[in-house]
C-alpha cells in the first residue's frame, strides 16, 4: 500500500480555513447537503468508512474540520484540515472520514465539475499519455489558488449572483488547476466531448474526421471506433457544435448571414433548416 500524507501549507490552509469555515457554521446537518448547484456540504459527527464509491463526476473538496483518508487502486492518501485534493468521477474508491478530536465534526465543502466551462480543454490524447497519472492528488496550494477557490465558493452559494458570475468564478479555478498534475482527473474526458471542445474552438473551419484525427493524435478508424463505442458520431458532433456556435452569434445580435458564416454553413437556407430542426425557431425567431 503506498500511503501518502498531504504536504501542508500552513499559511495558505489557515487563510482558506478562516474564509470558508464561517460560510458554512450554522449550516452543518449530517450528511451531504446541497449548498447550491454544483456546491455541497458534508458533514459527519462520527467516525465512518465509505466503500467503493463512484462519484457521478470529478470534483474539487477542501476539508474544513477533521481529516479524510482516500483509497483509490493502492495508494492511501491522508487528507487534514486545510487540504484542497480531487478526485475523480465514475471510480470506486473507498474513504474514512475522521472528526476533529477537538470538536467532534467532519466537515468537507465540495465543488462538483460536471463539465469543463468554455475556454478550459480537457486533456488531449498527448496529454493523457504523458507521464502517467500523478502519484498525489493533493493539491498545491498557493495565495491564487485559495483566493480563487474562495471566490468560486462565496460566489455560488450566494443566491443573488447570477449564473454567468459564477461561471466565471469556477473557470478562474479550473484555469489554475489545469497545469497542476495533481489535477489531472478535473480535465479527463470523453472522446465525444474532446472532439466537441476542438470543434468549438474554430466552428467555422471545414472540419472532417481525418483533421481531428491528426490534431488528436489518433488515427481517423481509431476516432470512428471509438465514437462509435460511445454512441456517438462525427457527423453529429459537428453539426452540434457548428448550430450551438450559430445560436451564440444570434444571441449576440449577429443576422442570420452573418451566424451561419460563424457556424461554417455556406448556405444559408441549409443553416437555418438545420437551426429550426435542433432549436424549434428559425434564426431571425420566427416558429
Amino acid at each position: 500500500m503506498n500511503l501518502i500524507v498531504t504536504q501542508r501549507f500552513p499559511d495558505f490552509s489557515r487563510r482558506l480555513l478562516d474564509r470558508l469555515r464561517p460560510m458554512v457554521a450554522g449550516k452543518l446537518k449530517p450528511g451531504m447537503n446541497a449548498y447550491a448547484e454544483q456546491l455541497f456540504i458534508y458533514c459527519c459527527f462520527d467516525r465512518e468508512k465509505v466503500k467503493a464509491l463512484e462519484l457521478d463526476c470529478p470534483m474539487v473538496c477542501i476539508v474544513l474540520h477533521g481529516q479524510k483518508e482516500v483509497w483509490l487502486g493502492d495508494r492511501t492518501q491522508v487528507f487534514p484540515a486545510g487540504s484542497v485534493f480531487v478526485l475523480p468521477g465514475g471510480v470506486p474508491l473507498d474513504a474514512v472520514n475522521i472528526p476533529d478530536e477537538a470538536n467532534g465534526l467532519y466537515v468537507a465543502l465540495r465543488l462538483d465539475v460536471p463539465s469543463l466551462p468554455e475556454g478550459i480543454p480537457p486533456l488531449s490524447t498527448a496529454e493523457r499519455l504523458k507521464g502517467g497519472e500523478a502519484g498525489s492528488f493533493g493539491l498545491p496550494l498557493s495565495e491564487d489558488l485559495v483566493e480563487a477557490l474562495c471566490h468560486a465558493a462565496t460566489t455560488i452559494a450566494d443566491g443573488t449572483i447570477g449564473e454567468t458570475i459564477k461561471r466565471l468564478r469556477m473557470t478562474e479555478v479550473l484555469a489554475l488547476l489545469r497545469p497542476l498534475p495533481e489535477a489531472r482527473m478535473l480535465f479527463r474526458q470523453s472522446l465525444s466531448e474532446e472532439i466537441a471542445w476542438l470543434i468549438a474552438t474554430a466552428p467555422s473551419e471545414p472540419w472532417s474526421v481525418a483533421d481531428v484525427a491528426e490534431q488528436l493524435g489518433i488515427g481517423a478508424s481509431t476516432l470512428r471506433r471509438r465514437l462509435s463505442s460511445e454512441g456517438a458520431s462525427f457527423r453529429a458532433i459537428l453539426r452540434r457544435e457548428r448550430l450551438k456556435a450559430g445560436q451564440n452569434a444570434i444571441s449576440s445580435g449577429a443576422s442570420s448571414i452573418a451566424a451561419a458564416e460563424a457556424a461554417g454553413y455556406a448556405s444559408r437556407s441549409h443553416f437555418s433548416r438545420r437551426f429550426r430542426e435542433t432549436f424549434g425557431t428559425s434564426p431571425t425567431g420566427r416558429r
